[in-house]
């Protein structure tokens, strides 16, 4: 039996598409659209920092890009963002706040919608709030059940031989 399978994953908590995720009326995809900026990065380069103020909703166009908190003093590694992925739900929606930095691997790109569009497009289609919403939560889904297999992986011991 896998892993996923043990733990109750389904496709419930897969990502959803982005253009299923964006998906609104045809004035607010052109508000979305006009607002929208490509930007690029070098090795190294930070595209947000954590607890700085949100600028936007951001989707990794191209490269490879390492999600980084500190935490008490210590910096951990998050895990790697990609091409397609959508990052910072969570600012972006929340508090405005960035829960960790995002630094380019590799040269790439990012595509950003700005907030200020974002909720703008909020209020012409109260939806696509929802819409992120639900995806913020298969997101922290996928992350919890990540963890439980690292953990399981990580404390699976051996049977001690039965004497005979």
């Amino acid at each position: 039996m896998h892993t996923e399978a043990r733990l109750g994953c389904s496709d419930a908590i897969a990502p959803r598409p982005l253009a299923e995720l964006l998906e609104c009326p045809a004035p607010v995809v052109a508000l979305l659209n006009t607002a929208a900026q490509c930007l690029s990065y070098e090795v190294g380069d930070s595209v947000f920092r954590q607890s700085g103020e949100c600028q936007g909703l951001y989707l990794i166009v191209s490269g490879q890009f390492q999600r980084r908190t500190e935490r008490v003093e210590t910096r951990l590694t998050l895990g790697p963002a990609r091409a397609g992925d959508l990052v910072e739900l969570a600012a972006a929606l929340g508090d405005l706040r960035h829960t960790y930095s995002l630094i380019a691997v590799t040269s790439g790109s990012v595509l950003m919608l700005p907030i200020d569009a974002l909720q703008r497009a909020f209020m012409a289609h109260p939806p696509l709030r929802m819409q992120l919403l639900a995806e913020l939560a298969r997101e922290v889904s996928r992350a919890y059940a990540a963890c439980c297999v690292a953990r399981m992986a990580g404390t699976r011991r051996r049977s001690p031989a039965i004497a005979e």
